[in-house]
């Protein structure tokens, strides 16, 4: 007997198929609708305005790469407000990584009320980012705030914080670290820890291996994918510090916490530069993209990644 070939079917496929993807466009086109609306068309009308003269009362005018020649040779803020973000970044993501892990590694351990240690180390991440710049501006004020009070307390002259220009961002520093240290960052190092199976540590310490060996040879590389989320999460948040500088100092004393997003902002909506601010935008995306990029390229040497 010779088999009738199939019958071939439209690139559509079934009624019954083309009905389960109709209904599943339906159910995406609310948020398809938003992402076209409120995301690509910001951004593809960025990259455009960002190569004219454009303040909002008045309609953008084509002047080409003007506004980047602007921002790498005349504007003055611009490198310092780069190297600004950058040193708050590499302090604000070495100290948070290595005391969020350190956080997790005790949290991890089987003590007595242990949930209730991870709930208080948790709650300051909670804090919403006004309260907390609010709460620390006053905590830090160095006539009658709190911290000035107790180091006098001891004997200690505490300096003006985020009224000095040198302590400004050790302050911003400070404070970022209290409010991310138990925040997300150390309940993924919580879950990594967790998942590293027991019997290599058991193995070890019948070699004779310490503590120490055991959390060099064995913790770091296999949570070293964590580390790696952890830091490439780090170095893109901290790169966009905005809301703690610019309530708690905006900007100040003397330009000395005037980040790059402080800086893109005033010229945005102080300014009104539209121009110049999507210019602006379009640079930190390239420099985000090739901080990540590059972190990636590296993490091929360090980051161990296990496949069953």
């Amino acid at each position: 007997m010779i088999n009738a070939a199939p019958k071939r079917r439209g690139w559509l496929g079934s009624p019954l198929q083309r009905n389960e993807a109709l209904e599943g466009y339906l159910w995406i086109s609310p948020w398809v609708i938003g992402f076209l609306v409120f995301s690509l068309g910001p951004i593809i009308a960025s990259a455009y305005l960002s190569f004219t003269q454009y303040k909002i009362a008045s309609s953008p005018i084509w002047i080409g790469l003007a506004n980047y020649q602007e921002a790498f040779f005349v504007d003055k803020q611009f490198w310092s407000s780069l190297l600004r973000t950058g040193y708050y970044s590499i302090a604000l993501v070495t100290l948070g990584i290595s005391l969020s892990l350190t956080a997790a590694i005790l949290l991890n351990q089987e003590i007595k009320g242990r949930a209730f240690y991870r709930a208080l180390y948790y709650l300051p991440s909670l804090t919403p980012v006004v309260a907390l710049a609010l709460l620390w501006r006053w905590l830090l004020q160095p006539q009658v705030g709190l911290v000035n009070f107790l180091l006098s307390r001891v004997g200690i002259d505490g300096p003006g914080w985020l009224a000095d220009s040198d302590w400004a961002i050790p302050a911003l520093v400070m404070v970022g670290l209290w409010a991310s240290i138990g925040g997300g960052r150390m309940i993924i190092f919580l879950a990594g820890l967790q998942g590293v199976p027991k019997e290599l540590y058991e193995s070890a310490e019948i070699d004779g291996a310490d503590a120490i060996q055991r959390f060099l040879c064995i913790t770091l590389p296999m949570i070293s994918p964590v580390i790696f989320f952890n830091l490439i999460l780090g170095v893109i948040g901290s790169f966009s510090v905005f809301s703690v500088a610019f309530i708690a100092t905006e900007g100040g004393p003397n330009y000395a916490t005037w980040f790059y997003m402080l800086h893109l902002y005033y010229n945005a909506f102080s300014y009104f530069q539209m121009g110049y601010a999507s210019a602006l935008a379009w640079i930190f995306f390239v420099i985000i993209f090739i901080l990540s990029f590059i972190q990636i390229k590296l993490s091929n040497r360090w980051v161990y990644y296990e496949f069953s």
